[in-house]
């Protein structure tokens, strides 16, 4: 067998997460990413055995810039052989950027030391179209979007936590503790596209099923004054049985990088 790292980047918009939902990837009834990619290759390879292996399983409707996967055909491609061809047979939303030889035992997951994701959203009054499908729009309804407290809120999540109250119930998880190595709100130039875009960007040495998206509802909640920073820290230390706010939408979430130990 033959193994190749590629990077690779896609718009989640039309996708249902990473995760092929079958082995049959040529009628999948709802497209994954995995799946779309997997049946490319089988092409390619004139369907000699193939396999996929992701350094992170992203949602439905998450975009990517930075995704990390391991390839495994059963037939040598020159790497940019591959690189090319696949790009010729996928969708224009998903993008092989680079594309090398790995050795037999490189797993993406398991040589991923951190992660860092972007969450977008912009304050306009009124959201352009143009990036509609890759920001969300927070809409205040006349009130003030308050940064500065967001951003006290993101000093929080920094360091060792239990993200029991921000993360979807999995009981595959043996812990739900997980490190933040940094959380911070940034104002983002999307000039002249869009107006008051603004961005959390969070790293970490791993996140649970939609954590990120939970971290970014409870800012917002903390903005809009549904919560104070009082019961946001408190959530960190003490499990609830009740969610401290709704998650976010998918489709401002974005993951930019991918950091290995090889």
């Amino acid at each position: 067998m033959h193994h190749y790292r590629v990077t690779l980047a896609y718009k989640g918009t039309h996708y249902f997460g990473w995760q092929a939902q079958s082995e049959y990837t040529l009628h999948e009834a709802k497209p994954t990413i995995e799946g779309t990619l997997l049946t490319a290759l089988k092409k390619i390879t004139h369907f000699k055995p193939c396999t996929v292996c992701a350094a992170s399983r992203t949602d439905g409707g998450v975009h990517a810039k930075g995704q990390v996967a391991k390839l495994v055909l059963a037939v040598k491609i020159a790497p940019e052989s591959l690189l090319l061809g696949l790009n010729a047979r996928l969708p224009e939303d998903i993008r092989i950027l680079t594309c090398t030889p790995c050795a037999g035992g490189y797993q993406p997951n398991r040589c991923s030391t951190a992660k860092e994701y972007h969450y977008y959203f912009t304050s306009a009054p009124v959201a352009t179209s143009v990036l509609s499908d890759v920001m969300l729009h927070y809409c205040l309804h006349g009130a003030l979007f308050n940064p500065a407290l967001m951003r006290q809120a993101c000093a929080l999540f920094v360091g060792t936590h239990d993200f029991y109250n921000f993360s979807t119930r999995d009981k595959n998880i043996a812990s739900s503790v997980r490190q933040i190595l940094s959380c911070e709100l940034l104002k983002a130039d999307f000039s002249p596209l869009a107006d008051d875009v603004y961005y959390l960007k969070i790293v970490g040495d791993g996140f649970l099923k939609h954590m990120i998206r939970y971290v970014m509802g409870a800012l917002m909640a903390l903005d809009q004054g549904k919560i104070n920073l009082a019961t946001l820290q408190h959530s960190l230390t003490h499990r609830r049985c009740h969610k401290l706010s709704p998650k976010a939408k998918a489709k401002g979430l974005h993951l930019i990088e991918i950091f290995e130990a090889i």
